[in-house]
């Protein structure tokens, strides 16, 4: 019989913290289980296994990244609005690292997937934030992939502790925005 009181959402949750702190590819039911102080059984009640409850992490990580680029977005443009979203990211990426890194590569299980529509939002709002630069529409696709993949680097690397030298940390991304701020303006005079 499962717990009473015991959710699909608190098991994510439960799911989602774990990521965090002992790494994404170390989760199992049987963390989660002892986590919510019950016997992994009780879990499939709320999940369909480790891959469901994966999928359903992703989800929650790229709404809550969703909401904090929305956040970060609002009433900026330009080179601040990418610093925003930059920052938001960064932020997110170094704070949650595990349940960032459930959404790289989650497929999507159908038109009302949670993280299908989550996803769509995000990309929904770097394309308005690159919009602002004058990228012609031929070209956007390569902009957003470009900005995601120089500042998921940035990002992941921090998390894992993977900048050991000497200098400053913010300066480094402050000249990395100035660096993809000077890119899409150099993109849009290409196009022009």
């Amino acid at each position: 019989m499962p717990r009473a009181g015991l959710t699909t959402a608190a098991v994510v949750a439960a799911g989602a913290e774990l990521a965090d702190e002992a790494g994404y590819h170390n989760l199992t039911l049987g963390l989660v289980a002892r986590r919510l102080n019950v016997r992994a059984p009780s879990l499939y009640k709320h999940v369909t296994g480790l891959a469901d409850l994966q999928h359903r992490i992703a989800a929650l990580a790229m709404t809550e990244l969703r909401d904090a680029f929305r956040a970060a977005a609002a009433g900026r443009a330009g080179r601040d609005a990418l610093a925003a979203l930059a920052r938001a990211l960064r932020g997110y990426v170094t704070a949650h690292p595990g349940r960032y890194l459930a959404t790289v590569g989650a497929g999507f299980t159908g038109p009302d997937d949670p993280l299908l529509r989550a996803s769509t939002e995000v990309i929904d709002l770097i394309t308005v934030v690159l919009g602002g630069y004058g990228i012609a529409e031929a070209g956007i696709v390569h902009a957003i992939r470009s900005v995601r993949c120089t500042l998921h680097g940035f990002a992941t690397l921090q998390a894992v502790d993977g900048f050991q030298w000497g200098g400053d940390i913010e300066e480094s991304f402050d000249r990395l925005v100035d660096f993809i701020d000077a890119g899409l303006r150099a993109a849009a005079a290409d196009a022009g």
